[in-house]
């Protein structure tokens, strides 16, 4: 017995022996991304490179799986590959610690899979533009912001997707650029408007360490999130790769 054969048990071992030899490129370490990486890493992937450079605030304790009190002021990647070999020291966890823009210099061809969780339109039309020059699979989540409702989720191209503003936008963009298809999870629930409040100011009530507030005051508009809509998103995400990486779909 391994920390693996019930997975075996549903998935066969030569598909665990593929997820093993797999290497997955994830983009953003946050709510989607971080429960997102989990799920891979325990359904047995073999190598994961984690590019985020971001660091663990204290509003991230209502939805990161990386952050708790011991981590705030540390940078996620790190946080989160340190509890990933926790789970899989055998894991080859690579983290990078960057934002991803257009002119950022990376390889994607290295990667068998893809996946997009970051929150900016200008990288995620980057990656779906690049992925698809390249023929790497790519699957891209639209968002978890704003969102109450985790039964509303699914998974669908880009091109048949409804009611989420972000895909529509993202429509409109990768059309522009010629990109035939995006994977994506989205929702149809419309999303709901943030309560204003002062709280969200990081310079008034953060317990942050100094120089690790500019994700909490950068944002005209800051999204309201919840502790149990994020994770969906994430494990939705990494059932689609495993599935795919494992050949059982």
């Amino acid at each position: 017995m391994n920390q693996f054969s019930r997975s075996a048990l549903m998935f066969g071992a030569d598909a665990i022996a593929r997820l093993t030899a797999s290497r997955v490129a994830l983009f953003g370490a946050g709510g989607v991304g971080s429960y997102c990486a989990e799920s891979l890493i325990r359904g047995g992937l073999g190598a994961l490179d984690i590019i985020d450079d971001d660091r663990v605030c204290v509003t991230n304790l209502n939805r990161q799986l990386e952050a708790t009190r011991k981590t705030i002021g540390s940078y996620k990647a790190d946080a989160l590959r340190d509890r990933l070999l926790e789970i899989n020291p055998k894991a080859a966890i690579v983290t990078r610690k960057m934002f991803y823009l257009p002119d950022t210099e990376l390889d994607l061809t290295q990667y068998d899979y893809v996946i997009d969780a970051v929150d900016t339109v200008a990288a995620k039309l980057d990656l779906a533009q690049n992925c698809e020059r390249l023929g790497v699979p790519l699957i891209a989540a639209m968002g978890a912001g704003n969102k109450l409702d985790p039964t509303r989720f699914e998974v669908a191209d880009i091109y048949e997707t409804s009611e989420c503003p972000l895909c529509r936008v993202m429509r409109k963009e990768l059309r522009r650029r010629s990109v035939k298809a995006l994977k994506v999870v989205y929702s149809r629930e419309e999303p709901l408007t943030p309560i204003e409040t002062e709280e969200l100011s990081c310079k008034k009530n953060c317990v942050c360490p100094p120089g690790t507030e500019r994700k909490c005051t950068d944002r005209r508009a800051i999204p309201a999130s919840n502790s149990f809509v994020p994770p969906v998103v994430g494990f939705i995400l990494a059932g689609e790769v495993i599935k795919r990486l494992s050949g059982v779909k």
